[in-house]
């Protein structure tokens, strides 16, 4: 039973108590393959509608073991140059995928009136680290370079994505930092990121069970991932983050993750970069994908959106 003393909003603790009643089996006994069915059933019924955007398309750009599979949101058939979002998705390295996050992809896309990319990278456990880096950065360096298949002049980029893609987004935006691609990561944007070593947060004993993401199943996962913690393309706070470009970083109150968030958001703040941080009281992991199960999760996501937003108007 998840811990009473937390502040739980209604539709959270209605959205739990479902579950609970469910009584699933969590992905570290099913396995992997059961674990991105389940993700993907969740998706059907606990998810908000996609919007209606002019462009909803399936291409795909050269990675380093093969083509990688991409999917092309806009709000407009055509526009003038300008940035793009690369979307990259969670789901702990191992589940999640770009249909799931369809809906979560139209609404970046409306909100910001940008083409978004989303990146259906290799997963783990059949590709370990560092596939799933190899081929985001490969994505967003193609993305740059405005290829023909976007029809798009593309001046910069805007990296977000959430919990393993956040960290994904962390890694793949300091990758470009450090060797430039054509154009340059204007905002980077993580959602309730893994940035750091989670395993001695006060937030991952507080909510390592009964809050939809256990600790059983982050334990899992970083099994599954493999890799070396002390590389910074595996945990990016082990590494030089002082040329970070403007960041947005959100956080849910109730996940075991939080704690990463708060630390990677604070250690930017001394470094100096422009950060804008939100932490989203009572709400759980994966929000941004149950807005249909946690109706409030959609303003929480709108206004994530809204800083985004500012910050490519400052930048872009």
């Amino acid at each position: 039973m998840a811990d009473t003393e937390h502040y739980v909003r209604d539709d959270v603790r209605g959205f739990l108590d479902m579950l609970e009643a469910m009584g699933g089996k969590g992905v570290e006994e099913v396995g992997h393959l059961e674990g991105r069915e389940q993700m993907r059933a969740m998706g059907s019924v606990a998810e908000a509608d996609p919007r209606k955007l002019a462009i909803v398309k399936d291409i795909t750009c050269p990675g380093p073991a093969g083509d990688i599979p991409l999917r092309f949101y806009d709000t407009r058939e055509t526009r003038d140059a300008g940035p793009c979002v690369i979307f990259i998705h969670g789901g702990g390295f191992v589940i999640g995928d770009i249909g799931i996050y369809n809906a979560l992809c139209t609404e970046i896309s409306h909100h910001l009136d940008l083409p978004v990319i989303s990146v259906e990278y290799r997963l783990a456990p059949e590709h370990p680290f560092p596939a799933a880096p190899d081929d985001c950065e490969a994505a967003a360096r193609w993305v740059a370079s405005s290829p023909a298949e976007l029809g798009r002049t593309i001046t910069g980029l805007v990296i977000t994505g959430d919990s393993a893609g956040g960290n994904l987004t962390i890694v793949t935006t300091n990758q470009l930092m450090n060797e430039p691609a054509d154009v340059p990561v204007i905002v980077q944007a993580p959602i309730y990121p893994v940035a750091s070593d989670i395993s001695q947060h006060s937030s991952m004993a507080m909510f390592a069970e009964g809050f939809l993401l256990t600790g059983a199943a982050m334990s899992w996962f970083t099994d599954q991932y493999g890799g070396d913690a002390a590389d910074p393309r595996h945990t990016p706070m082990v590494g030089d983050c002082s040329n970070t470009p403007p960041t947005v970083v959100c956080t849910a109150g109730l996940d075991p993750l939080r704690d990463s968030g708060r630390e990677y958001a604070s250690h930017l703040v001394q470094l100096g970069t422009e950060v804008v941080y939100l932490e989203f009281p009572g709400i759980i992991h994966g929000f941004t994908t149950l807005r249909k199960a946690i109706p409030s999760g959609q303003r929480d996501l709108e206004a994530f959106l809204d800083a985004v937003k500012l910050m490519v108007g400052r930048y872009a």
